[in-house]
């Protein structure tokens, strides 16, 4: 059997040869190469505009077979909630609820007697039925936890996870997304897998390396380069497509670039087209030699566990390397936590006290091609990884917006609300006032108080206005 079996074996793995010969010779050619260079041939926005007209028929057959077989194809109610609300004060509402009571008691009484005026600055029990009502709105429609759950599509992508209600529409779309099925774990998770290895090993190699060289324009040039070159081969790795909007307000040296937050990924859409000092917590494993590679490098900021928590020294840490202009824009996510991208919550701000010039940046991600948000609380980091490469593309837009500072007169907390509404409204996004640490905390005490403030204000306010007439 020997003699047959050898030149068998020898067959196997000349092809097994060929075969990787092929497939790294395009990955090099077609990816690796035009990634250094910054080029595209243009084959992902082919493979974008190809996914629409498929996602397009998908959608309409799956929509007619719903209704043909009496299917709930979405749910009822939509991310904009379930109750209608209208932006009123807690002074208006209240006035509202005292002049409806005062009109059916009027009503209903014989006498011709004035009751008390709606405006009146005495505690009147109907007032909580308007706290009792905000109550039972926040549990039946809580705008702040749905922002920490994916939304769900309009349309089908032909993802499972991207429709929850999708069930046997057709043998047509049922083998479609079988299809679908094979060419994205068969051939696009491979592919990205192989891409996403090379970026980082060439990352850790070429960091380790330059980290050799004295400090100096040609250690900060060749590091520019290897960071631009290893994260456009990781962008590739996701079949990203970005587009860039006005790049003329990109972030300078000694600046601070601010984002919302949607996914870990946010750090390579961004670091794809310029270069940026990170700033986090050390950690071990592979994101541990990673991070000391890189600061081998380049100035990252990264922070013991001890250290993180010493408000005072992160400030302090920021400040010195914002102050020295020849360092990188620092990239900060103000939110501290990922948002499912549809709407901008509460910035923290410790990065709007160091006094620096901040560059706001909207990234607005397209849920139709794959679903970017990391749900951190049901799914871990590899998990996620390979959720993303298994989708079918990663398709955002990413918006520079001129720089702002501090006006004069204006604290820290004023100056992270502007900056955020500036990035909420370009974006398209809802701008909340909520703590993203509600994700995994209780609502703290302050935002009780501010609400019982702001109802005392209302009776004290009412009675000075009255003692004075």
């Amino acid at each position: 059997m020997g003699p047959f079996i050898s030149p068998f074996n020898n067959l196997l793995c000349m092809l097994l040869g060929i075969s990787f010969t092929v497939w790294f010779t395009l990955l090099l050619v077609f990816i690796i190469v035009p990634a250094i260079f910054g080029l595209s041939f243009g084959i992902r926005n082919l493979y974008m505009k190809t996914l629409l007209k498929v996602f397009k028929w998908a959608t309409v057959r799956m929509e007619r077979g719903a209704k043909e077989k009496n299917h709930l194809l979405y749910k009822p109610y939509s991310l904009n909630g379930i109750i209608a609300k209208e932006p009123t004060s807690l002074e208006e509402e209240l006035k509202e609820i005292r002049r409806n009571g005062s009109s059916r008691e009027l009503d209903g009484s014989a006498s011709t007697t004035t009751g008390p005026s709606p405006s009146s600055s005495e505690f009147e029990m109907s007032d909580t039925f308007y706290f009792c009502r905000r109550g039972i709105e926040s549990i039946v429609d809580d705008e702040v936890t749905k922002r920490f759950s994916s939304e769900e599509l309009e349309s089908w992508n032909l993802l499972t996870r991207s429709n929850y209600n999708f069930h046997h529409i057709s043998t047509r779309l049922t083998v479609l997304w079988g299809l679908g099925v094979v060419i994205r774990y068969g051939f696009l998770l491979p592919l990205r897998l192989t891409l996403a290895i090379t970026g980082v090993s060439l990352l850790v190699v070429f960091t380790t390396m330059i980290g050799f060289l004295p400090n100096g324009s040609m250690k900060n040039f060749l590091s520019e380069k290897v960071h631009l070159m290893c994260y456009r081969i990781c962008v590739r790795a996701l079949t990203a497509i970005i587009t860039y909007h006005h790049s003329e307000n990109k972030p300078k040296n000694g600046g601070i670039c601010v984002a919302n937050h949607t996914s870990p990924i946010d750090v390579i859409i961004l670091a794809s087209d310029g270069c940026y000092a990170m700033v986090g917590q050390i950690h071990g494993g592979l994101m541990g030699i990673i991070q000391r590679s890189m600061v081998k490098a380049c100035p990252h900021i990264w922070f013991e566990r001890s250290e993180v928590k010493d408000r005072h020294l992160v400030a302090k840490r920021l400040s010195d390397h914002v102050q020295d202009k020849s360092k990188l824009p620092i990239l900060i996510f103000p939110e501290g936590t990922c948002i499912n991208n549809t709407s901008v919550m509460m910035f923290k701000k410790g990065s709007f006290e160091i006094g620096s010039t901040v560059y706001p940046v909207a990234i607005k991600y397209d849920p139709r091609f794959g679903e970017a948000f990391w749900n951190s609380s049901k799914f871990g980091m590899v998990n996620y990884l390979l959720r993303m490469m298994s989708s079918w593309a990663i398709v955002c837009s990413v918006w520079y917006l001129p720089p702002m500072s501090r006006q004069e007169g204006e604290d820290a907390v004023q100056f992270a609300n502007r900056v955020k509404a500036a990035i909420a409204r370009q974006g398209g996004l809802v701008d909340l006032l909520w703590d993203g640490g509600l994700k995994r905390g209780k609502v703290k005490e302050t935002f009780k108080e501010e609400q019982q403030k702001l109802y005392s204000k209302i009776l004290v306010g009412t009675q000075e206005d009255r003692s004075r007439s």
